[in-house]
């Protein structure tokens, strides 16, 4: 792709590096950056820097957030008890936008995953464990992705935690295996967390 502008290649080149993104959809969304007044590229370039330089992750899940402790964590209305273990902030959206769940939330980082090189060390189990390590925690929910990276790190944190006394459930198989939660429908996806089984039920039938 030749570039009449060595500053349009620039950014040509920097927006492809987004997922998704290949290079003539980026050249199309830098053009059309160009078209709009200049106060509307100065809004989006601030946003972004203020993201990347503001943006915190809770202390207590590790969401994404604009505080120390996130607005789930803080409300005092959620069920402390109930943790939904999750990979990633997209996850959470998912099952918040159902409207189905007033437990808190505990967000891994990702999956176990030795082909990418991922183990648990590189996830936040440790924090989850230490939680039901004191004993305030009932319920654990798995909400990770019905594929074999979500089924192996389930099982990894239930060796983890099944000594203390916590309920391990996991979302009903409503959604397809395979399926990554952010995908699914909000009323697929609250009808599984609603009518979630036991953990140890759903492994040993597989």
């Amino acid at each position: 792709m030749e570039f009449s502008s060595k500053l349009l290649e620039k950014a040509v080149n920097e927006m492809s590096q987004l997922p998704g993104i290949g290079k003539r959809t980026a050249l199309r969304l830098v053009l059309h950056l160009l078209k709009q007044p200049k106060e509307q590229t100065t809004f989006l370039s601030q946003a972004l820097t203020n993201m990347r330089e503001e943006v915190q992750f809770c202390e207590s899940c590790h969401n994404i957030s604009d505080a120390a402790i996130c607005d789930i964590c803080s409300n005092a209305k959620r069920d402390r008890q109930i943790i939904c273990v999750v990979e990633d902030i997209r996850d959470v959206m998912a099952i918040e936008n159902t409207g189905q769940f007033r437990g808190i939330y505990h967000v891994l980082g990702g999956k176990i995953s030795p082909i990418d090189g991922v183990g648990p060390s590189q996830l936040n189990i440790n924090s989850l464990v230490d939680k039901v390590k004191l004993g305030e925690v009932k319920e654990i929910i798995f909400a990770l992705s019905s594929t074999m990276e979500g089924d192996t790190t389930n099982f990894y944190i239930f060796r983890q935690i099944q000594d203390f006394d916590v309920v391990t459930t996991t979302i009903a198989r409503g959604i397809s295996v395979g399926d990554e939660l952010e995908y699914a429908d909000e009323v697929t996806l609250g009808r599984s967390i609603l009518q979630r089984v036991p953990f140890e039920k759903s492994f040993k039938n597989n």
